[in-house]
């Protein structure tokens, strides 16, 4: 364990846990005087020879990093190595499976889904990976050469925004360091949604042979659904007779409604009648779980080959061309953003950049030169 020693004030002590264990807290509570201050995330003691005295009897293990003020004030301290606190640079190069629980833990607290928790402990577990031959340090040129590591690397602006993101989440509320030093990100990429025509889309569709996996596709594009919301669909989620299919807890953890198609329902509830599915409607080979899905995407990636649509799509690109569709269909945008859970219009807008509704109705200049 590491910890920084300072002065809050001529009365009071600062002290901050750099690198931290659970038995840190029990420890500390044995000092007489001492106070949580949680908007400075630091532990506040009385300035005394007898508190000082105390606390490093009490860490004697540890490793004390005190700013040189209190260095020169307190000769208890002269043999602790000196360090200016504000600029210092934090040893954190350990990562073992007791921190990686904390960090597990700290984003379930805060209600993170499964898919952000297990995408931020890769992030992070890649980070120190990345660094285990040398010495790290916690400050802003760390995370600008990981950075620029995997920019290098070709990765997405957006993974890399997302290991940012991962890695001050981890120092922050894992390690407890109070840093705000503002990061450089990459400008996030402005990519158009990949789009497949009505046609291309019925081909997909009728490439599909097997009745579930009929019924997968024929809902995911009909409703506009995600792939992580599509598996874990389950009977009470659909409404016959308003024609509604009930997304619970989508990304963002936000509910709604979207379309229920009579065409997907009849499909469906052939698949349903002849499976006979009883907790999720799209079981994987365990009854007990949904279908996983890698497995949607297979499916899909099986039927894209059979239907001999060669654009480079993904499943994602049915709920794309869902909302495509409906835009060029003439329904309202804001209806749209609705229908596809989107907390902002914003979102929803780049759907106008393709389509082409508008854009057939313009006429090239090359096309108005007489031959």
């Amino acid at each position: 364990m590491e910890i920084s020693l300072s002065k809050r004030n001529e009365t009071t002590l600062a002290v901050k846990f750099i690198i931290f264990y659970k038995d840190g807290i029990a420890k500390i509570k044995n000092v007489p005087g001492r106070r949580w201050i949680p908007e400075e995330s630091i532990w506040s003691l009385p300035y005394t020879l007898e508190v000082i005295n105390q606390l490093l009897m009490t860490f004697k293990d540890c490793k004390f990093y005190v700013e040189p003020q209190l260095l020169e004030e307190c000769y208890l301290l002269q043999s602790y190595e000196q360090v200016n606190i504000s600029d210092s640079l934090s040893n954190v190069s350990q990562w073992d499976s007791v921190l990686r629980q904390s960090l597990k833990d700290e984003l379930l607290l805060r209600g993170y889904s499964s898919k952000t928790v297990k995408a931020y402990l890769g992030q992070v577990e890649r980070f120190f990976n990345y660094f285990k031959e040398q010495d790290m340090f916690w400050n802003h040129q760390t995370i600008h050469n990981y950075s620029l590591y995997l920019l290098q690397k070709n990765c997405s602006h957006s993974y890399v925004n997302q290991a940012i993101s991962a890695i001050k989440f981890y120092f922050q509320k894992v390690l407890k360091q109070n840093e705000s030093t503002p990061y450089i990100r990459p400008k996030k990429e402005h990519k158009l949604p990949n789009v497949l025509s009505l046609n291309e889309v019925m081909l997909i569709l009728k490439a599909i042979h097997n009745l579930k996996h009929k019924a997968i596709l024929y809902l995911t594009y009909s409703s506009g659904l995600r792939v992580s919301e599509v598996v874990r669909l389950r009977l009470q989620d659909f409404d016959q007779e308003r024609k509604t299919l009930h997304i619970r807890q989508g990304k963002g953890r936000k509910d709604r409604l979207t379309l229920l198609s009579d065409t997907a329902l009849e499909v469906f509830l052939r698949y349903y009648q002849q499976e006979k599915p009883e907790i999720w409607m799209f079981p994987g080979q365990n009854k007990e779980k949904h279908l996983t899905e890698r497995s949607v995407q297979k499916i899909f990636e099986q039927a894209l080959v059979s239907s001999g649509v060669t654009k480079k799509v993904s499943v994602h690109s049915l709920r794309h061309s869902f909302a495509t569709h409906l835009l060029e269909g003439g329904i309202d945008i804001r209806y749209i953003q609705e229908l596809l859970g989107h907390r902002s219009t914003r979102t929803t807008e780049r759907y106008t950049h393709v389509s082409i509704k508008d854009v057939r109705r313009i006429k090239s200049p090359l096309d108005q030169i007489d031959d």
